[in-house]
């Protein structure tokens, strides 16, 4: 008898995963392994930068007070006392009419308020050192001050923070030989289907290569974890049951591609039965994906996704990825989504949500979105050059183009 299965709002199976709240794990890491990780940590400053008022120009350190009354027929004459580069420090004290040689980002001497630019000079040649300004100088003039990039205390990237160059830089800047960073996710991956070969099999009538797990594996690369592929499951019960019962030791996350319907052949269900799985939902209003099966047994999730390339692509998107993230510490796990235009009819109304693999561009300020291929679930060429997914609500009518509907933007295919 085959099994009835009530179907979910795509809505409401997120929040049945997301509830699972998977904690996520801290290591610390070298700071040259850094860059793409996830930050376990809100880091703060614990100094100002900069440190201290600096020459924002190689110029002559000066104070402001001996100006008075400076111009080109009533020129200043300052005697220069000393030179100071970068990393270096001014010990003498500087008096009335006197100039201390400074170059860019060394610290301005404590008796100077302004630095004169080298151009805005003249330099003596010969005998005792010194220089002569026509021009008034203005206290702070061509200064770096004491924190104006970044006070201390201040908050400068939250926990849950994808590493960049740029946050790299940051964390050099503070001192962060080690950097705490979210620990990677095992995902465990598992592709049923005893008609699959593997991409270095040659081709036999009535097989077809397995690349949903390849796709797989780069999604969850692609979302912060570390894939672990276990191979493929034969439609063999005792067998499939017996290598997801050993590999569930050593993940925090299975997931397997296929198997998850109602035909004779789509041994999930009794194997999460038979594991002893909780299942929370078997069904799901949406296309593609609408048999996406998600269970968890002893605080792991068991991610059972379609065994149709874009099915498998859409389910990973909206539920595997989302709970990745909050493993790895984001507050806001979910991918971006934003308003466009529609380039497209789809005149055929259909009662569950439609997922639509599509192109997202941005022309004059405005988003348009449009299938990026043939929209069957069983199609891989589609996924190419998707850059999101066009939402499409379920009701009684079709879409027609030119109407307004939302768009999930896909993190890393987006331009």
């Amino acid at each position: 008898m085959v099994e009835r299965r009530t179907p979910l709002a795509v809505e409401e199976a997120v929040k049945k995963v997301m509830d699972c709240k998977l904690e996520g794990k801290k290591e610390y890491v070298s700071i040259f392994e850094s860059c793409d990780r996830f930050l376990a940590d809100d880091i703060k400053a614990d100094h100002d930068i900069p440190r201290f008022d600096r020459s924002a120009y190689d110029g002559y350190a000066v104070r402001s007070i001996d100006f008075a009354g400076c111009t080109e027929d009533n020129p200043l004459h300052l005697e220069v006392i000393d030179e100071i580069g970068a990393g270096y420090v001014c010990k003498k004290s500087v008096g009335k009419n006197e100039s201390v040689r400074i170059m860019t980002g060394a610290m301005l001497p404590l008796d100077c308020d302004a630095v004169v630019m080298l151009e805005d000079v003249m330099e003596s040649s010969d005998g005792k050192p010194y220089i002569t300004v026509t021009k008034l100088v203005q206290k702070g003039e061509n200064l770096s001050f004491k924190g104006e990039d970044v006070k201390e205390d201040a908050l400068l990237v939250k926990k849950g923070t994808k590493i960049n160059p740029g946050i790299v830089a940051l964390l050099a800047t503070f001192g962060y030989d080690k950097v705490p960073v979210a620990k990677k996710p095992r995902i465990g991956v598992f592709a049923t289907g005893s008609e699959l070969l593997e991409v270095d099999e040659g081709l036999e009538e009535g097989k077809i290569r397995n690349s949903n797990a390849y796709m797989v594996m780069a999604q969850i690369k692609q979302a912060g974890a570390e894939a672990v592929y276990f191979g493929k499951l034969a439609d063999v019960l005792e067998e499939s049951y017996e290598a997801m019962k050993e590999s569930l030791a050593n993940v925090d996350i299975l997931l397997t591609t296929g198997g998850v319907s109602v035909g004779d052949f789509d041994l999930l269900p009794y194997i999460y039965e038979k594991l002893g799985a909780k299942v929370l939902f078997n069904k799901i209003a949406m296309r593609p994906g609408s048999v996406t099966t998600i269970a968890s047994l002893d605080g792991k999730l068991l991610f059972g996704l379609s065994g149709n390339p874009s099915a498998c692509f859409v389910g990973f998107e909206l539920f595997a990825r989302p709970i990745i993230r909050t493993m790895l510490f984001s507050d806001d796990p979910h991918l971006q989504t934003s308003s466009a235009i529609l380039t497209a009819d789809f005149p055929t109304a259909n009662a569950f949500t439609r997922f639509i693999r599509s192109r997202t561009v941005l022309e004059e300020g405005i988003l348009y979105a449009g299938p990026s291929g043939t929209d069957k679930s069983s199609i891989v060429s589609s996924l190419i050059n998707a850059n999101s997914l066009i939402v499409l609500p379920g009701g009684q009518h079709g879409y027609k183009a030119g109407e307004r509907v939302q768009v999930i933007l896909l993190e890393g295919n987006y331009h």
